[in-house]
This record gives C-alpha cells, structure tokens and sequence, in this order.
C-alpha cells in the first residue's frame, strides 16, 4: 500500500502529530504542501515517493509556502537533501506556528523507534553578519556549522542542516541553505532552496533559523539496481546509468562545447542573447551583443571558467551519487548560470574573481542569488544615470555601467565592490536600503525620495503580482520567463527561444507547468527530465502498484495552482523592452511567422499597450489549456 506519513509540528506550543495518509490526492510533497497551504499557510518540506532509491536524480527536497516576495503559493527545491531525510521515517513535515524566540528544530529516527523532535534556542549571534577575504564560513553556514557540531555527535549517521542567513531576518528573499556532507561535516559544496523566499517565511514568520535532521530508519525503496535497469531496456533498450549519461551530458561535460554545467554551456551557447547591464543590452543591435560576447564572455569570462574548472575536473554532486556530476567547482565556489550570471554580466561583471567575489557574499549571506542580482543591478543603473547619488548609499563612486572601454578585470572588480557594499547595507537594512518588503516597495520609496519615481520604477526588471508581489525572471531573453503564471522564477514555463503567438505560447506554458510539477511531487531534478518525464510516472504506478493517471492528476494540480494566480502586467518599461527586444531579434533572424509581423507593428506604435496585449493573450491561453 502506498502510505505516507506526515509530521505536523506547532512551533509555538511544541506539539506534533504524526499524520498517515492513505488519499489519492495526495501523491507527493506539492499535493501535500498545497493542501497545507490552503488550510493553513504552512511552511512544508519532505521528499517523493523514491527518495532514498536508485533512481538518479531522486532525492530532491521540496519546500512549498507563502511567498513573501511573489505573493502565493510557490516551490522551491534543493538537491540531495532528501536522501539523508528519508532516514528520519517520514513523508513530509508541515510548520505552523510561532516560536518564541528564535530557534533550530532538531528531528532524528533511528531504527525502528519513534521520530525524536526538539525545538531549540539559537543566538542570532551564532549567524555572522561581516566576513574577512578567504572567510567561507561567515553568514548561514556560521550557524551550519555550529548547530553540525553540536548536534552531529547525537546522531547515528551524519545527519544534513538546513540553514537560513541574515539576508531571511531582513528581507523577503532569503533562501535555505543546506551544504553536502562528508566525514568532517559541511563542505563548499551547497545546495539551496532559494526562489520564492522561503528562507524569510521561515525565519520572519515562523522564527526558525535552522533544522537539523537525520537518523538510521529504513522504509521501503526501490533500492533494486536491476529492477531499475528492466524499466530503462524495455523504454530504451539501455541500462539505466548508460541512459542517465546521455540524458546529462550538458551538466557533466559536453564534448561539442568543450565546456560543461549550466555555466559553462550557457556562457558558450547564448551568444548574442545574453543579458547584460541590467537588460539594457535588449535594445543594443545585434552586432554590439555579438562583440560583447565575445570580447568579455569567451574571450575572458567563459576562459577562466574552463581553464579553472572543466579542464581541472573540480566536479561534485550534491550529495546523492548522480553521473551529471553537476556541480562545478573552483575551490569553495560553486559555479552555477544563473547566480553567475544575474551578479556577473546582469551586473557589468565579466571576470571570475570578481564574480566570485559577488555571488559568494550573497551566498554567504543567505540571499536568493537571482532576485538580489536583479535588485542589485537595477541599483546599479540608478547610480550610473544619476537617479541615486553614490553617498546616498555609502558607495565610493559610481559603477562602470558600459561596455565601451570596459576593462574586464579592474572594472569587473570595481563593480563587485559596490555589489558587496550594497549587500552589506541591505542586510544591515542601511537607510534607502531597506529591502524588508520588496523591491517595488522599495522603488516605490526612492522614487518619492528622489521625485522620479516613474524613471526609478521603468529600470526595475521583475514580474509583478497583486499588491506588491515582484520576482526577478530566471536569466534567459525569451517571453516565457516574463509570462503570467501562478508560479514564476523556476521553470513552470516554456522556456524555449522560437518565436509563438502569445496565446500558442500561454497553452504551452501550462504543458510545461504541468509536466515540471510532475517531476517536483515525485521528488525528481529537472537536470533528469528527458527520460523521467516519462519514464516515472510508468516506475511509480507499477512500484507501488497505484491505480493512477500520472499526467492528468498533475494537469488537475495545475489547474488549481493556476485558480490562485495573482501575476499582474509589468510596472516598468524595461519589461516592456525586453518583450519588444526579443520580438526585433525573432525578426532579425528570419522567423517565419506573418503573427510577429503584426505584433512588431504593434510594438512599435505603442509599446505599452502592445506589451499589455500581448502578456494579457498568454494569460488568456494558460486559462483555456488548464480549462480542459
């Protein structure tokens, strides 16, 4: 029988439940989070139905909640963590409450006896705010790394921390961080839960600052190699880690490139859609995008990249044995795209120390690297056009905000001195800097500070939802980034770079959601989607011998996701023009379709209404795909 176990916990008053659940709406970590959510907006976490399996890729762990930022319901994972929570002998655990001062949450199984639990107090002391050159262990992973001494000698195997840091305790996009573990206790190799702000739900709403979990108990798992084997030779007539090779090869290393990981392909692959200066490069011609590329990415930034970490081999995992080997290293800094590139080239930052520099104060910091890339260099381009005096930040000067005789080094390290400066004066909450309740609130103070506020609003590049929802879009040039979805910032959207009249673009944006919700509610990496998309759904209703049409109960879940969704049209012009850049550079490159013609026209006429249309046609086609 497939039955799950949910652990409930009052943080307030301490008391828990053990919750069996036998519902067949409820078939993974979203369902269940959902649920919750809507009864009462609780903080859940836990794993899929294989976490602790052989299958590749299995052992993600799902946080779902109110978003502090984006306003709603929203998920957000973390890589490997589940495999050490599958010994704690429960499904999900669901967070209400209040503690009364701030606290760690300490849950532990071993063997067959009941899960131990116990809420503990924790100086905000233990969370250094400053850190020195060469400190990696400043920020969250100061109080990683105390709660793992402590806490680690009472467990039979080493258990996993999950952590927030001082970016949680003051603004609404803190992450969770959770660092692989090896015989010494936490290494540089982290993994995060950082889109949506959990990390700040966790800690401003709930006041927890940390969970330490682990044990020895052992619950049924498809833990048969060759079992796992038979469901990869009658789909693909190859053994399952010959499949999972192929299927990642872009995260471990692909030949054709020379390069590897997110980082390294997207760096060689995006070329002239890259995003740079704030997305002022959406207006640049072609040629101009193409020599910056060149110049500062290839030549400089995707170079050291390569000679520092591909040709180096400094690979790991995030803490479940996979042979995508994604994670890429260069000593203690982990080399992701996106952070890598919304505080790099987003930022005016091309060179690796630099960046380096940037992300890992972020990171150290606790902050969604995404969203606070977004946020920093919009400050950025405030300064350089004048808005924001550099005194009214406590920043010594102004960035280099161009291209044109750009130094790649020294103003690459330039501008990741302001970066570090204004992440400091954010999380000492500094006047003007105050980011506690979000990037449009904070627009929404400067402009009346400076009395511009329509020219401070129109460089702030987020999607919106009601009231003062924002999220910084995932860093690809392509609308379905910038698309009216119930969830934004991961990839419940068609994310590919082909031109589609919005409302075709809207109904395969629902496809997409639908099908990466999937991969979520059963525990699965997305870096594992080209053969788990459909191959688990098969794996898990003949495993656990269910009765159940995978797709459709994942397009209901859609359905209901999109009945909450609160996304509202863009408040800036710079979201404006990245819709009309795109639109030019479909054109450019010979697309042949008569619908872009007639939308460019459109742009062209009144970019704002155009704009409004065309973003109001997704929406319309979300609606009609998720009616069916």
């Amino acid at each position: 029988m497939y039955e799950q176990k949910a652990l409930h916990i009052d943080l307030g008053t301490g008391f828990y439940r053990v919750e069996r659940i036998r519902d067949a709406s409820v078939l993974g970590p979203i369902d269940f989070g959902f649920r919750e959510w809507r009864r009462s907006r609780a903080l859940c976490f836990g794993g899929g139905a294989f976490m602790g399996s052989v299958l590749p890729g299995s052992n993600r762990l799902m946080f779902t909640g109110e978003s502090p930022c984006w306003g709603g319901f929203y998920v957000s994972t973390m890589g490997g963590a589940a495999l050490t929570f599958e010994n704690v002998g429960v499904n999900y655990v669901a967070l209400t409450g209040r503690a009364a001062v701030p606290s760690a949450l300490i849950l532990r199984r071993e063997g067959q006896e009941e899960v131990e639990l116990e809420i503990v107090p924790v100086e905000l002391g233990a969370i250094r705010l400053r850190c020195e050159e060469g400190d990696h262990e400043a920020g969250w992973r100061s109080l990683e790394r105390r709660l793992w001494d402590r806490w680690a000698p009472t467990f039979s195997h080493p258990p996993r921390v999950l952590a927030v840091g001082p970016a949680a305790l003051t603004t609404d996009c803190g992450a969770i961080g959770s660092s692989k573990i090896d015989s010494k206790g936490p290494t540089h190799v982290e993994g995060w839960a950082g889109r949506g702000g959990l990390g700040s739900r966790m800690a401003r709403e709930h006041n927890l600052l940390a969970v330490v979990f682990g044990g020895s108990h052992v619950d049924r798992d498809l833990d048969d190699r060759k079992l796992a084997d038979r469901y990869f030779e009658q789909r693909y007539k190859m053994r399952m880690v010959v499949k999972d090779a192929e299927a990642t090869r872009k995260y471990r290393y692909d030949p054709e490139l020379r390069t590897g990981g997110t980082l390294g392909v997207n760096l060689a692959k995006l070329k002239d859609k890259m995003l740079h200066f704030n997305y002022r490069s959406v207006d640049w011609p072609k040629d101009r995008r193409l020599a910056v590329h060149a110049e500062l990415v290839v030549a400089h930034y995707l170079k050291q990249f390569n000679e520092e970490t591909i040709e180096k081999k400094q690979f790991s995992h995030c803490g479940e044995p996979c042979p995508a080997v994604c994670k890429k290293m260069n000593g203690p800094y982990k080399k992701d795209y996106e952070p890598y590139q919304a505080l790099g080239p987003l930022c005016g930052i091309y060179d690796q120390r630099a960046a380096e520099r940037a992300v890992g104060f972020a990171d150290q910091m606790g902050f969604d690297s995404i969203s606070i890339g977004g946020v920093v260099a919009w400050m950025l381009e405030l300064l350089d056009d004048g808005l924001v005096e550099p005194d009214t930040w406590q920043l010594p000067g102004k960035p280099k905000f161009a291209p044109d005789g750009f130094r790649v080094v020294e103003d690459s390290e330039h501008n990741a001195a302001l970066v570090t400066a204004l992440l400091q004066g954010i999380v000492e909450r500094r006047p003007g800097l105050d980011l506690s309740q979000g990037a449009r609130a904070l627009a929404e103070r400067l402009g009346a500070q400076t009395g511009r506020p329509q020219e401070v609003r129109d460089r702030l590049a987020v999607n919106c939802t009601a009231e003062r929802g924002w999220m910084v879009p995932n860093q690809y040039w392509v609308p379905g980034m910038f698309s009216p979805m119930p969830v934004m910032g991961k990839y419940f959207c068609y994310y590919g770079d082909d031109f589609l009249p919005p409302r075709e673009l809207g109904r395969m944006n629902a496809d997409r959601m639908a099908k990466e919700l999937t991969l979520d509610n059963l525990g699965f990496c997305r870096f594992h989607r080209e053969w788990a998309e459909e191959l688990v759904p098969t794996i898990f209703r003949e495993f656990w011998e269910l009765e159940v049409d995978v797709a459709a109960h994942h397009r209901a879940l859609a359905r209901q996701l999109n009945a909450h969704n609160r996304s509202s049209f863009y408040e800036s012009k710079r979201m404006v023009a990245v819709l009309h850049g795109f639109l030019r550079r479909k054109a450019e490159e010979g697309t042949p379709r008569p619908e872009l013609a007639a939308w460019l026209t459109r742009f062209e006429a009144d970019p704002r209404e155009a704009a409004r249309d065309f973003w109001y046609e997704i929406r319309k086609g979300v609606d009609e795909a998720l009616e069916r």
